[in-house]
């Protein structure tokens, strides 16, 4: 089906096996093929010279871009409702380039260039987050100068109160990691917008078949295509997707860097290059993908679209065992408070029920009652779920935050996140709920044993 004949209002499950595809090849399969190159050749010196000068479009070396990866970006492009998106190794590089196009040295200097001497930007995040995430932030762009200040994902004002002139992102997850917080993200784009900052929304987590953060508010939306998109545990990944919304024109002088003539795009502004919403994904793509090098393989990319064919199906029964799952947990005297938002006395209830009709994701979390002790004999007692940290698997996993995921958090951000030695973190997959809960119903009592 070429663009041109494409219907615009695809369903999601005819999206996530169309979108993006074009008739530009003169063989067309019916599954995309695998472009195995590192690099692609040129017609001429002159066409060459055009595609590096980025003066005319062009797949030079595989660091910035393949067809392979460019159909996957298409399609969650499309998926989320957005207008274009970059592809990563991994999901934590798709936050690493979009913190630093955003909140890097050269938006802070009136040029738009990198100065040593000029500080970086700021980012207000959420305070329940990803641990992987936290430590990007408290660590790694630390030693590139920008600075972060944590906030509830529940409360607009602190974000507001957070929020200085050298504030470029606002970085909240649609579902959090590890208790499935459910933030307002229409306020918090209302604040962010106050701010005169992007709203950066980690969808990993929801995945956009849940929820498109776009249309709740985001500039920028992220996954990590480790997760739910590819939904089989083998392929790592990462995408930033732009979704209209983040029009640096509109306030020049503080976006710099993308409206400013730079002398890496031969004196010319990338908004002049690339428009108001192509700016942002060109300095993501042409500099910092190309000069850092997180470039996503083909193979990974295939494996990727391959799991998003069977998105929308896989979504429905992941959130069905989970609030099955959920549903037992709250009810059984072993444990003590679970968190998810499908459960009837849930402070996200209202958000979930307005925001995530199809489903709050199979993420939750509960407190084991007991000591450590107790915590050790659960997780050795279980057999069906994986001691593992990752999620999104058709197997679910149980996970300890406090000495994995969420291990290097300084003890007032763990309390902050409601981490505790008690606290354990259920990624359901996609098992049949009443084995999975003898599962958990027999290390519970061997917890408590």
């Amino acid at each position: 089906m070429s663009s041109a004949e494409q219907p615009r209002d695809l369903a999601p499950g005819t999206q996530q096996l169309h979108g993006g595809e074009t008739a530009d090849l003169e063989v067309r399969p019916v599954r995309a093929p695998i472009h195995l190159s590192a690099a692609y050749t040129f017609e001429s010196l002159p066409q060459a010279r055009e595609v590096f000068a980025q003066r005319q479009p062009g797949f030079k070396y595989s660091r910035t871009g393949s067809p392979t990866v460019e159909l996957l970006e298409r399609r969650l492009a499309e998926l989320e409702g957005g207008t274009g998106a970059i592809a990563t190794a991994s999901g934590q590089a798709a936050i690493t380039l979009t913190l630093l196009a955003l909140a890097g040295r050269s938006g802070q200097s009136p040029d738009g260039e990198p100065h040593p001497e000029v500080p970086a930007g700021h980012v207000v995040a959420s305070q329940r987050i990803y641990g992987g995430t936290a430590d990007l932030l408290n660590d790694s762009l630390a030693e590139a100068g920008i600075t972060v200040t944590w906030v509830d994902p529940h409360q607009p004002d602190q974000w507001r109160r957070a929020a200085t002139p050298r504030t470029r992102a606002f970085l909240v997850e649609a579902i959090g990691n590890p208790h499935a917080d459910l933030p307002d993200i229409p306020a918090l784009a209302e604040a962010a917008q106050e701010a005169g900052a992007a709203l950066v929304v980690d969808s990993t987590l929801a995945s956009p078949y849940l929820v498109r953060a776009g249309d709740l508010g985001a500039d920028v939306v992220v996954h990590s295509l480790t997760k739910y998109l590819t939904g089989n545990g083998t392929t790592l990944g990462g995408i930033v997707v732009t979704t209209g919304r983040f029009q640096p024109s509109a306030d020049p002088r503080r976006w710099p860097q993308l409206t400013q003539p730079r002398t890496r795009f031969g004196g010319r502004s990338l908004v002049e290059q690339s428009g108001e919403d192509g700016a942002l994904r060109q300095l993501i793509r042409t500099q910092l993908l190309n000069d850092l090098g997180p470039a996503m393989s083909p193979l990974n990319a295939q494996r990727a679209l391959e799991g998003i064919e069977t998105l929308d199906i896989r979504m429905q029964r992941h959130c069905h065992v989970a609030e099955v799952i959920a549903a037992r947990l709250a009810a059984d005297e072993r444990v003590g408070s679970v968190r998810h938002p499908s459960l009837p006395d849930s402070p996200d209830r209202q958000i979930a029920e307005r925001d995530f009709p199809r489903g709050a994701g199979s993420v939750l979390s509960f407190e084991l009652k007991g000591e450590v002790d107790a915590v050790e004999r659960f997780f050795g007692a279980l057999q069906l779920f994986a001691l593992a940290v990752n999620l999104g698997d058709g197997r679910s996993m149980a996970t300890h935050p406090a000495w994995t995921t969420h291990c290097r958090l300084s003890p007032e951000m763990m309390q902050a996140g409601g981490i505790t030695l008690q606290t354990v973190r259920l990624a359901l997959g996609r098992e049949d709920p009443e084995d999975l809960w003898a599962d958990l119903d027999r290390a519970l009592s061997a917890a408590h044993g």
